[in-house]
């Protein structure tokens, strides 16, 4: 079906909509003639639009400038009533004010019916004809969303003298060649379908409204459909579907074109906010956008869809945005990130080539340096232990990387592009990763442990250009349409190869590799320590899994760091119980070796295997999850005498990832007997920030409990005596988990609380302030991949000119400089009488000898929140109730402040990376439930 063949409505005029449309000021609305340009005769078309300039104008502000909006198909300028509102209150209390103009498309919305098909040439026209009439005046920001973001950026291609930034909800400008439409716009299309489906019925406009995550309620789907109450006055949404240019003969094709080809050399500060879960405009045509706009900043809100808008509050990060890079200095995406450590320990960032001296600058040396030191050596570098012990060279392990490093060049890897590794730990995982960073290809590491749902938003959000991997990981993404060209690890039948759509094994990288070298064709240049070398995922345990982006300096200052904390490197033999730190051990130049284990599932880790691994490769630095440590522990009986003389044989064991409490640390210390037992404190953002060794976690425990028991003697009226160690005499009252002294290369502060729970304080070391964790290191994250909101809420409030990350714990320093962490940020509990923090009135709850662990959370609004604790007991409980009376009036002994309730369930929840991270959040919304009269079921 032609586009001139739809049912065109009948001329209507342009009207104000009606009154009581929620969330929509009456006072915005406005109605303007304008003359179409072009035309015989001066034809002119009535336009409805919303407009706060009135109220700026009414409160004797000047605009900084104003942002105009063009809603898309088959929304109209409703759409942008959160905008107007956000900026008139930020106006109203002293922020920079911006003129919001939201317009109603001809034949859309309010404005007129003008009985002719507009094509997309003629809405860029018509938009302009509109600000001509306005006489706007720069600097001018365009806001599109859907088809409006195509019509707006055309204004913004023939406006370069007015404009001044561009932003943009999900759109696109360009259909791959090849590829589908997406499937409602190509249903929409087809025979005999366009017409029924767009104009003579509202199904178009009722299949948009349900793509709102959560769904829109019966008064603003109301509002959406005001101006589309009958069949006559929806021609402009089917117009605008018939103008979708599928045919390379489309009368819209070339100036879609036009279009996509000028936004390259729009310069403007650039803001894309993107809603995931768009079945129409999905993350490839971020990706076209973002090639053609490579210095837009952008923002992925997880959960949200097409009707962004509705989906997140999408004003709220548009007008922070405007606040850094129009009105104030830019904000960058990303800094210099290869880091130099001065004499005084301070590090300073400094924007340096991939040259040698880059490196030396860095005060690190490339990840694959020892690969290429030891390429002669015969020494073990790494051991895989399934499905038998199999010991891997240095001579091995480096003619691997080179040989695969080869391959992918010459199957047209390049550097820059991602790829995507899901791959178990073993041999074949390290030597892909190191040939990957080698060539400066990104790699993305997923681990299994995020679940299948996790996995797949993070692959899919990393949006990799290759993917290699074993056949469990190779068969998920071919079911669940996980982007990238397929390499296989191992060789599979010819149909089942097609069928899963692998391309290369990697048998075949190694020989294509090999022949590329033995023909004298070397590896391309070596990347810079600037350059981005990896996306790494957080564990997901508060929020969906943030993919985080570090750069070759960055990760090899994570190796640095590890060797001056713990004089991991040359000679030394590693165990890693948590796949990460064993992938580093090459670039230790350490030997390597994880575990046999479920790496999903870190309890299904054993004394047993620990041991084997450690006399596999005569280790002497250990690392385990605090997970994984629970069932070493458990099935310590099972040790032989020749397993006992292999654990005495570490030097260092290490468990991080989680709170770890000291019982469970000496008990797996005690399995190790000549060992130094630590828990480093980190996250994905920062993999070593903080350490304290067993014997550290005593000592401020011994202070805690002297300092309290100074504190009762002063209670009681008689006199104080002095502690012995005035650096260790104060106790916190919120508690939390003591992790110890910032590490070699590690700064720490902490941004105080409010009385709303927001980290509001200056970066500080004032000891027993609790507050907001924030570091600063050489080896701290480059940024969050396509988080532009979550990045700059990172760096909030740090020391310009350096690298700071809020954690996103809260916690307090005490007078010996030890940090204390607290909790979660998203789990501090506001209630009326104050801020109380979750670990320490667990801590207490464990005390008790009918409790093996504890949850304390939060119910109701902030400001007025009700504590309630959540229990596993000894024994396990079956079904989910409330606490005997005795259990919980000891429960509320030990906390010390009100308890509104003590529920018991049989298993708390946790996240899966590590089966240790309580999830509280979802615990608090469950709790919420059952003492809103919900059913007893499981959390």
């Amino acid at each position: 079906m032609g586009p001139r063949r739809l049912p065109v409505a009948t001329s209507d005029p342009a009207a104000l909509p009606p009154a009581g449309l929620p969330g929509l000021n009456p006072v915005w609305s406005r109605l303007i003639e304008v003359t179409e340009s072009g035309s015989a005769g001066g034809v002119t078309h009535g336009w409805h639009l919303l407009d706060n300039g009135p109220e700026l104008d009414a409160l004797g502000v000047i605009p900084v400038g104003t942002i105009l909006c063009v809603h898309g198909n088959p929304t109209w300028s409703y759409l942008w009533r959160g905008l107007l509102a956000s900026a008139t209150e930020a106006a109203t209390s002293g922020e920079p004010a911006w003129r919001v103009i939201a317009v109603d498309q001809l034949d859309m919305g309010f404005s007129a019916r003008t009985g002719r098909f507009r094509p997309l040439a003629r809405r860029v026209q018509d938009l302009a004809d509109l600000t001509d009439a306005l006489e706007l005046a720069g600097p001018v920001i365009t806001l599109g969303h859907d088809w409006g973001g195509v019509v707006s950026l055309g204004w913004a291609v023939d406006h370069p003298e007015l404009l001044a930034g561009v932003m943009l909800l999900n759109t696109a400008v360009h259909q791959p060649a090849g590829a589908p439409i997406p499937s409602p716009l190509r249903l929409a299309l087809g025979r005999g379908i366009l017409g029924p489906a767009t104009v003579t019925t509202p199904a178009f406009l009722a299949t948009t409204l349900a793509l709102a995550h959560p769904p829109l309620s019966a008064a603003v789907k109301r509002g959406y459909r005001a101006p589309y109450r009958t069949s006559a006055r929806r021609g402009g949404i089917g117009g605008f579907v018939a103008d979708i240019p599928v045919a390379l003969a489309h009368e819209s094709r070339a100036e879609l074109d036009r279009i996509a080809e000028g936004v390259r050399s729009l310069t403007v500060p650039t803001l894309l906010l993107w809603g995931p879960r768009d079945p129409i405009f999905s993350d490839r045509y971020l990706d076209d956008l973002v090639e053609r706009m490579p210095h837009a900043r952008v923002h992925r809100f997880e959960g949200a869809g097409h009707l962004l808008a509705e989906d997140a509050d999408y004003a709220a990060a548009a007008l922070l945005w405007l606040g850094d890079a129009v009105v104030s200095a830019p904000l960058e995406g990303s800094v210099a990130v290869s880091v130099s450590v001065s004499g005084s320990g301070e590090p300073s960032e400094t924007a340096v080539s991939g040259s040698l001296a880059a490196w030396a600058v860095a005060g690190t040396h490339p990840l694959w340096h020892y690969l290429d030191e030891l390429q002669a050596s015969d020494d073990t570098a790494l051991v895989d232990m399934q499905p038998a012990p199999r010991a891997v060279s240095w001579r091995l392990l480096s003619l691997r990387v080179r040989q695969i490093a080869a391959g992918l060049v010459h199957i047209g890897v390049k550097s820059g592009d991602r790829v995507s590794l899901l791959v178990p730990p073993s041999a074949d995982l390290t030597a892909v990763l190191y040939a990957c960073v080698r060539i400066g290809a990104i790699v993305v590491v997923a681990d299994a442990g995020l679940g299948l749902a996790g996995l797949t938003r993070a692959v899919r959000g990393a949006r990799p250009d290759f993917v290699i991997g074993a056949a469990p990981g190779l068969l998920a993404a071919r079911a669940l349409g996980w982007p990238g060209r397929k390499i296989s690890v191992a060789g599979f039948p010819a149909p089942m190869a097609r069928l899963i759509g692998v391309e290369h094994t990697l048998a075949e990288l190694i020989s294509l590799g090999q022949a590329r070298l033995s023909a004298g064709d070397g590896l391309p240049a070596e990347p810079a320590p600037i350059d981005a070398a990896a996306v790494l995922f957080t564990s997901g345990s508060t929020g969906p899994a943030k993919g985080v982006i570090y750069t070759h300096g960055q990760l090899s200052a994570v190796s640095r760091a590890l060797f001056l904390q713990y004089g991991v490197g040359v000679g030394t033999g590693l165990v890693a119980g948590f796949a990460p730190f064993a992938l580093l051990g090459p670039a230790l130049g350490a030997r390597s070796v994880t575990p046999d284990m479920d790496v999903t599932a870190p309890k299904t880790l054993t004394a047993s295997a620990v041991a084997s691994a450690v006399a596999a490769i005569d280790a002497t630095v250990v690392f385990l999850s605090p997970a994984a440590l629970v069932n070493v522990v458990a099935t310590a009986a099972a040790l032989t005498p020749a397993d006992h003389a292999a654990l005495a044989g570490v030097q260092r064991f290490l468990s991080a990832g989680a709170p770890i409490s000291e019982s469970l640390l000496a008990q797996a210390a005690a399995l190790m007997p000549e060992a130094t037992a630590h828990t480093p404190y980190g996250m994905t953002e920062g993999l070593l920030m903080a350490d304290i060794t067993l014997e550290g976690i005593r000592a401020a425990a011994a202070s805690v409990a002297q300092s309290k028991a100074v504190q009762a003697v002063a209670h009681d009226g008689e006199s104080v005596p002095a502690p012995p160690d005035p650096a260790h005499s104060t106790a916190h009252p919120a508690g939390g988990v003591c992790v110890g002294g910032s590490t070699a290369t590690t700064r720490i502060r902490i941004s105080a609380l409010d009385a709303s729970g927001a980290a509001v304080g200056d970066l500080s070391e004032e000891p027993n302030v609790t507050g907001e964790i924030v570091v600063s290191a050489p080896h701290v994250k480059d940024h969050y991949d396509r988080l532009w909101l979550t990045e700059r809420g990172s760096r909030r409030g740090g020391v310009p000119g350096e690298r700071w990350h809020r954690t996103g714990d809260v916690g307090h320093l005490d007078s010996a400089g030890r940090l204390w962490v607290e909790g979660r940020m998203p789990h501090v509990i506001v209630t009326a009488d104050g801020v109380v923090t979750p670990v320490g009135p667990e801590q207490r709850i464990e005390t008790l000898p009918d409790v093996s662990r504890a949850a304390f959370v939060g119910v109701g609004p902030l400001g007025t929140q009700q504590q309630v604790a959540v229990l596993e007991t000894v024994p396990p409980a079956r079904r989910a109730h409330r606490a005997p009376e005795a259990l919980a009036a000891a429960v509320r002994s030990m906390v010390g402040t009100p308890v509104a309730a003590v529920l018991v369930v049989p298993g708390l929840p946790t996240d899966i990376r590590h089966n240790s991270k309580i999830d509280r959040s979802r615990l608090s919304r469950w709790a919420t439930g059952i003492l809103s009269g919900g059913r007893w079921v499981k959390p």
